[in-house]
């Protein structure tokens, strides 16, 4: 079966040794995805827009491996702030409530920065199996 993985440029990828995606046949998984910002600019401030650039982010991998948000079919949310999860579940329904996929959030102590207050995992599955 092929196998597929793609990079976002997280300094954390190579670091530790881990891909952004990996697609294998219709399966497309992406890994914890947090609010890293573009270069030259610093983390969001608020809940909602960390959780719109984690989305950002997932969505592009997603697509680098030939899938797309319509075909996302579980999420998981680590948050640090239960007082956060409205405001990241908004977002959350920005990016997937088209399809609401089964989704669990879940509060942790904290994340690997302690700027970010949101972190993602997606699921998908597509339509076409690469073989």
């Amino acid at each position: 079966m092929t196998r597929i993985q793609v990079e976002s440029g997280s300094p954390y990828e190579k670091l530790y040794g881990f891909s952004r995606g990996l697609r294998r046949g219709r399966r497309v998984e992406i890994a914890g995805t947090a609010p890293i910002p573009e270069p030259g600019e610093a983390v969001a401030e608020s809940a909602y827009d960390q959780m719109l650039r984690c989305g950002e982010i997932a969505i592009k991998a997603l697509g680098q491996l030939g899938s797309s948000a319509d075909e996302v079919v579980r999420t998981r949310m680590f948050i640090t702030d239960a007082d956060d999860a409205d405001a990241i579940g908004r977002a959350h329904g920005e990016l997937f409530g088209a399809v609401r996929p089964v989704a669990t959030m879940v509060v942790v102590a904290a994340l690997l920065d302690p700027a970010w207050k949101v972190e993602i995992e997606v699921e998908a599955l597509t339509s076409d199996d690469l073989g």
